[in-house]
């Protein structure tokens, strides 16, 4: 039998190579997403779509509702910033930033790993091609690893230690991309945007929508999100 690994899908780019890199690796998918309140909840569709796709083992949504505190651009009514300059996407932490989100989500994806008899999370932070998040740093991990051993079941009795897996840390957004057309990824069903259309489609503007395009340039095609919108 497989071992059985949580897996933080989004519906976006990201989360889309991180699913299929642990499948990859061997594992059994079982996939987390969030409806924490989020202006651009398209996401939850794409993720849906992703899952099945895919091949998750399970595919779960978990409510929540980060709105309560506001304090984003993705939770309150606060304009999601447009046409940053490039230099500026990986400096400061901008509005767009959810407090505490990356932690709230591993939280429940590591409740779920204990139910599973799981030892495995796999998130798809990245820490070179983003938009300066302090919970997509390298240091940050390590240290919720760390913790998440002192407060389970399984790391206390010393059975397993929990391991939170960051394939894309270190990856470029044209790197992340060319892994997840190797691995068969479809592209077309995910999204990144921060602020899209009502119908699913891309601004193209915000720090999340440059940021993929970078990546898809460079790599000399085209992002198939653009050509046709998920629904």
């Amino acid at each position: 039998m497989k071992a059985r690994a949580v897996v933080l899908l989004s519906g976006g780019l990201d989360s889309s190579t991180t699913m299929a890199m642990a499948h990859e690796a061997g594992f059994d998918t079982y996939c987390m997403s969030f409806r924490y309140g989020q202006r651009h909840a398209h996401e939850l569709l794409c993720a849906e779509k992703i899952a099945l796709k895919m091949g998750a083992a399970r595919h779960v949504v978990v409510d929540i509702d980060l709105r309560t505190f506001g304090g984003s651009a993705l939770t309150a009514d606060i304009d999601v910033p447009k046409d940053r300059l490039p230099a500026d996407l990986g400096t400061g932490i901008p509005v767009t930033y959810v407090p505490a989100r990356n932690t709230v989500f591993l939280s429940f994806a590591l409740a779920w790993a204990e139910v599973l008899d799981s030892t495995d999370i796999f998130i798809g932070v990245n820490a070179l091609d983003y938009s300066g998040y302090p919970d997509c740093r390298p240091d940050y991990i390590a240290a919720y690893e760390q913790m998440a051993n002192l407060a389970t079941r399984a790391g206390v009795e010393g059975v397993k230690p929990l391991k939170i897996h960051t394939p894309l840390i270190a990856m470029s957004k044209a790197e992340i991309i060319q892994e997840g057309l190797r691995l068969g990824v479809d592209y077309s069903l995910t999204i990144s945007c921060y602020d899209p259309s009502a119908s699913g489609l891309p601004c193209g503007s915000c720090d999340a929508c440059q940021l993929r395009q970078k990546g898809f340039k460079q790599l000399g095609i085209s992002d198939p999100a653009l050509r046709s919108s998920v629904t």
